[in-house]
């Protein structure tokens, strides 16, 4: 398998008052193509610098960050900038749908910032695929939380990205609608051969991710799947 995304010796110390606290202690991890990897932990064991790191939103103190195998974390803002935009799609939370665009515009911004042009034919499986293609043309306020949820990986997708960050994808939706979210994220993520890199509280889903690691106190561990 290809490895998409490495950490190798990775370290984030904060400076908090005099001392200086070390939120992730010196970690390696590889996701490879293919794979849906679940990160668990308790709040404020360093769950976000871990995910803020891979995706080259903060430096690592020590250690470096590989994108397909080429040096990320050592670019400048730019540069990180310009490579998160093509090879990095992300899925949080809230969704990260913007208000006053549909969702089909929403897709469309990636070609308008890019200057590329649009791909019809791949916006519309997704549409298919994903089962927005009723909801193309509503805004995400007009959603429930599953509709937005399948938007917003249909927008993580559609710049087809290498690796895609999902930031706790089912903390607004019931059970029902969880189960067939990150499913949907399961099967596109080893159909389009890519890396998703999942934080969740909830461990109901992670019977779907291929592997599963702990952060604890920085510390990053591989959980055996049961």
């Amino acid at each position: 398998m290809k490895p998409l995304i490495e950490m190798i010796g990775v370290t984030k110390d904060f400076l908090q008052g005099d001392n200086i606290i070390r939120a992730l202690k010196e970690t390696n991890f590889t996701a490879y193509e293919g794979e849906l990897i679940a990160i668990i932990g308790p709040s404020g064991s360093g769950k976000s610098t871990f995910l803020t790191i891979l995706g080259g939103l903060q430096k690592p103190t020590t250690g470096r960050v590989l994108l397909n195998g080429k040096p990320f974390s050592e670019l400048d803002v730019k540069e990180k900038s310009k490579i998160r935009l093509d090879n990095i799609g992300f899925i949080l939370q809230a969704s990260n749908l913007i208000p006053f665009l549909t969702i089909k515009e929403q897709m469309v911004l990636y070609n308008k910032i890019t200057k590329t042009k649009v791909n019809q034919s791949w916006m519309n499986e997704l549409f298919l695929k994903l089962d927005v293609e009723k909801l193309k043309n509503k805004y995400p306020n007009s959603l429930s939380g599953g509709e937005r949820q399948r938007a917003a990986i249909a927008k993580a997708l559609y710049h087809q990205p290498s690796v895609i960050f999902a930031d706790e994808p089912t903390a607004s939706l019931d059970t029902k609608k969880a189960y067939e979210v990150v499913k949907l994220l399961a099967k596109e993520t080893k159909e389009q051969k890519k890396a998703t890199i999942m934080v969740t509280h909830d461990e109901r889903m992670l019977e779907f991710c291929d592997r599963v690691y702990v952060i604890t106190d920085g510390i990053l561990t591989e959980r055996p799947k049961v």
